[in-house]
C-alpha cells in the first residue's frame, strides 16, 4: 500500500512535542495543538472538536507556517477535564473528513479513537530512558554455584547442576538450578556493560515452585533466592550504577500452602475464609484456570484489600519503601484480577492498587500482564502500561513467522496457511496506539518474548537476520524496551525447559556479534530523545516491508523493516508525506552510507533480509 498516494496520507498528528505543546499538562492549562497537511490538500478549513462535560465544542484552527513539505494548522484548547478528547474536522473541496487517532474517515468516528491528553498525570521521570532486562531468578546466575557434577539436595528440593538436563521424573515447576539474587548482584556489571539500566525480576517471594507464582508469603524473599538481605544488597548495587528494578507480584491468586488459605480451609468462619471463594468448603474453591494449587483471591473482602494493597505495610507498599525501595511492580494476570463470574471488581481493584502504590512512591512504574486488548486498563487511571503483547509482540511474531493462536483448553491452534499481511501489522500497531493517550503509549512495556512464551530466536526459526530485525523494531518503537535474559547472546528454547533455560555464562558459547549488535542499538536508543519520545508515523506498507519514522525536533529517524527471503530491490521511497524536505540528508545506521532526499524521494538502497 503506497502510503503517499493521496492527500490523506499527508495529514498527520500525534501526541509528541511537534504537535502538542505539553505532554503532561495540569488541569486549567491551555495546550497548543498542531496538525500538518499536504501542500496540495483541498482543505478549506480545519476544526478541532473537543468534548468537555459531554457536549462537543468546535474550535477553528489557524493556518500557520507553510513549509516546503507541509501546511501547518494550530489552535489552543483548554485542559478542562481529567481526559481531554479531541479529533479534527477537515472541510475540503471533496467533502468533509474526520481525522482521529485511528485514521481519516468520511464518517464521524467513535470517541474511543479520539486523540487524548491527560491532565495532572505524572509519568515516572526515569522511564523514558529505561532499557529493561527481565530475569527469571532461578535460571540467571547462582551466587554460590554448584561446581560439582552431582545434584545438591536441599531441605525440600534438589538442585540440578547448571545447564544440565533436568531429571525427567521431576515435575517442571519443581526443577531448580539454584539461581539467586546474589548471582544477579554479581552480574550487574555485565548488564551495565550491555546498556541495561532497569531490571524486571520474576517473583522472588517465598513459594514452593521455581517460578514462585504460588506465593506462600508476601512479606519475605524466598530463602532459596537469598532472603531479604540479598534484595537489600541488590538494591544498593543498582543504586551505585543509577539502575532501577521492578518486582513481580501475584495479587490474583496465592499458593495452596499460603497460611491464609490453610486457615480458610480449617475454619469457615475465619476472616481469611472471605479471601477465597469456596463452592463446597473446604475442598472445592475457585482457582486460577482450574489449577488446584493456585486458589483465586476474592476482593469482595475488605480485609484482603487492606493486606494486599491498602495498608501502609501491605504487600504492594512495603517493598517500595527502604531498605528494599523497589521502583515498581509487574502485576501478574492483570486482565483476570478481581474477576470471577458475576463479581467483576477489576476496575475497582486495579484503581485502588494504583492509588495505593502512587501514594507510597509516586515515581513507581506499574505495569499489568495481559495478552489481550488492554485499552480499558491504560487510560491513566490504572496501569502505567502493560506487557505489550497485543500492541507489539504478537503482531510482530505473526508478521515474521506466520499467524498462529491458541487458547486455554482448546486443542491445537488457529493457524493461517498464508503469510500474515504487512498491512495487518501496520493496522494492529496503529489501532493499539490510537486507543490510549500518547503519554501512556510511551510507557508500554515492549518485549519480544518472556518466560511465558518462546524466545524470539526460536520464534523466527533461529534466523539471525529476522532476530536482528525484531530487536531493531523493539528499540525503535514507541514505548519502553524490555529484553529477556539471554536473548542478546542467542539463546533459544530447550526441549526440557522451553524459554526458561539457564543463562549461558560460557563466553565461548555466546554469539558475540549479536551481543555487540544489542549493545550498539541500546546505546543509540539511550542517547536519542527522538526514539524515546518522538512521534510515530507509518510511511510505507509493502508485501514484505514496512517503513515508519520517529519524528523529533528537527530530526527524523526512518526504520525500514524487510522480512522477505529475497532482498527488497532498490527503488526510491516517497517521503514528502513524512514532512521530510528535499535536501534532507540521512546516514544509514549500520553502514554509514549517506542518502539525500531529492524530488520528494528517498533513494532507498537494496534491503537485505
Amino acid at each position: 500500500m503506497d502510503k503517499s498516494s493521496s492527500w490523506h496520507s499527508h495529514v498527520h498528528h500525534d501526541g509528541s512535542g511537534n504537535y502538542v505543546s505539553m505532554l503532561c499538562p495540569r488541569f486549567g492549562d491551555e495546550v497548543t495543538i498542531r496538525i500538518r497537511t499536504g501542500l496540495d490538500a483541498p482543505i478549506r478549513r480545519v476544526i478541532v472538536r473537543t468534548f468537555p462535560d459531554g457536549e462537543q465544542v468546535f474550535t477553528l484552527m489557524t493556518a500557520a507556517e507553510r513549509t516546503d513539505t507541509a501546511q501547518w494548522w494550530t489552535a489552543v484548547i483548554p485542559i478542562n477535564q481529567p481526559t481531554v478528547h479531541y479529533r479534527f474536522i477537515l472541510e475540503c473541496d471533496d467533502g468533509v473528513w474526520w481525522y482521529s487517532a485511528a485514521s481519516i474517515t468520511a464518517y464521524d468516528p467513535l470517541d474511543s479513537t479520539d486523540f487524548q491528553i491527560l491532565a495532572d498525570y505524572d509519568s515516572p521521570d526515569w522511564l523514558h530512558t529505561a532499557i529493561f532486562y527481565q530475569i527469571f531468578p532461578d535460571r540467571f546466575a547462582n551466587g554460590q554455584p554448584n561446581n560439582g557434577s552431582a545434584p545438591i539436595k536441599t531441605d525440600d528440593h534438589q538442585i540440578t547442576p547448571w545447564n544440565e538436563k533436568p531429571d525427567p521424573t521431576v515435575p517442571f515447576p519443581f526443577v531448580f538450578y539454584g539461581g539467586n539474587l546474589p548471582g544477579i548482584t554479581q552480574r550487574i556489571d555485565y548488564l551495565h556493560a550491555l546498556g541495561v539500566n532497569a531490571i524486571y525480576l520474576n517473583p522472588i517471594f517465598t513459594a514452593h515452585s521455581n517460578h514462585k507464582y504460588d506465593v506462600v508469603d508476601y512479606e519475605n524473599v524466598d530463602p532459596d533466592l537469598g532472603g531479604n538481605d540479598a534484595l537489600i544488597t541488590l538494591r544498593q548495587t543498582l543504586d551505585e550504577r543509577d539502575m532501577h528494578y521492578i518486582l513481580d507480584i501475584v495479587p490474583n491468586h496465592c499458593g495452596y500452602w499460603h497460611p491464609w488459605f490453610q486457615t480458610a480451609r480449617q475454619d469457615a468462619n475465619a476472616p481469611e475464609a472471605d479471601f477465597f471463594t469456596f463452592t463446597n468448603h473446604p475442598d472445592e474453591y475457585l482457582c486460577w484456570l482450574s489449577v488446584w494449587s493456585l486458589p483465586k483471591l476474592n476482593y469482595g473482602s475488605q480485609e484482603l484489600r487492606h493486606r494486599i494493597y491498602e495498608n501502609d505495610d501491605s504487600a504492594f507498599q512495603r517493598w517500595l519503601k527502604p531498605p528494599f525501595s523497589a521502583d515498581g511492580w509487574r502485576v501478574d494476570v492483570a486482565n483476570m484480577l478481581g474477576r470471577q463470574g458475576a463479581t467483576q471488581l477489576e476496575q475497582e481493584v486495579s484503581t485502588g492498587i494504583r492509588q495505593a502504590v502512587k501514594k507510597s512512591k509516586p515515581n513507581t512504574y506499574l505495569i499489568g500482564e495481559t495478552f489481550f486488548d488492554p485499552t480499558h486498563q491504560v487510560q491513566g487511571e490504572r496501569w502505567d502500561g502493560v506487557m505489550n503483547y497485543s500492541g507489539l509482540t504478537l503482531p510482530l511474531w505473526y508478521w515474521l513467522s506466520g499467524y498462529r493462536r491458541g487458547a486455554h483448553g482448546f486443542k491445537g491452534e488457529v493457524v493461517s496457511p498464508t503469510a500474515w499481511p504487512t498491512e495487518a501489522l501496520a493496522d494492529s500497531w496503529q489501532s493499539r496506539l490510537a486507543a490510549m493517550p500518547w503519554a501512556i503509549a510511551l510507557q508500554q512495556y515492549n518485549l519480544l518474548g518472556s518466560h511465558d512464551v518462546p524466545r524470539i530466536r526460536t520464534v523466527v526459526g533461529e534466523n539471525d537476520a529476522l532476530h536482528r530485525l525484531a530487536v531493531t523494531i523493539l528499540l525503535t518503537f514507541p514505548g519502553v524496551p524490555g529484553l529477556y535474559y539471554g536473548d542478546e547472546i542467542g539463546m533459544v528454547d530447550s526441549p526440557e525447559l522451553q524459554a526458561r533455560g539457564c543463562m549461558i555464562w560460557d563466553e565461548d558459547q555466546w554469539d558475540h556479534d549479536l551481543l555487540a549488535f544489542h549493545r550498539d542499538l541500546i546505546a543509540f536508543r539511550k542517547q536519542s530523545v527522538t526514539l524515546q519520545q518522538g512521534g510515530f508515523q507509518i510511511l510505507q506498507v509493502e508485501p514484505d516491508t514496512i517503513v515508519y519514522q520517529r519524528e523529533g525536533d528537527r530530526e527524523h529517524i526512518i526504520v525500514v523493516a524487510h522480512r522477505g527471503v529475497m532482498p527488497r530491490k532498490q527503488r526510491p521511497l516517497p517521503i514528502t508525506h513524512g514532512n521530510i524536505a528535499n535536501g534532507t540528508q540521512f546516514i544509514e545506521y549500520f553502514s554509514g552510507q549517506i542518502a539525500i532526499v531529492k524530488e520528494g524521494l528517498f533513494p532507498l538502497p537494496t534491503q537485505p533480509q
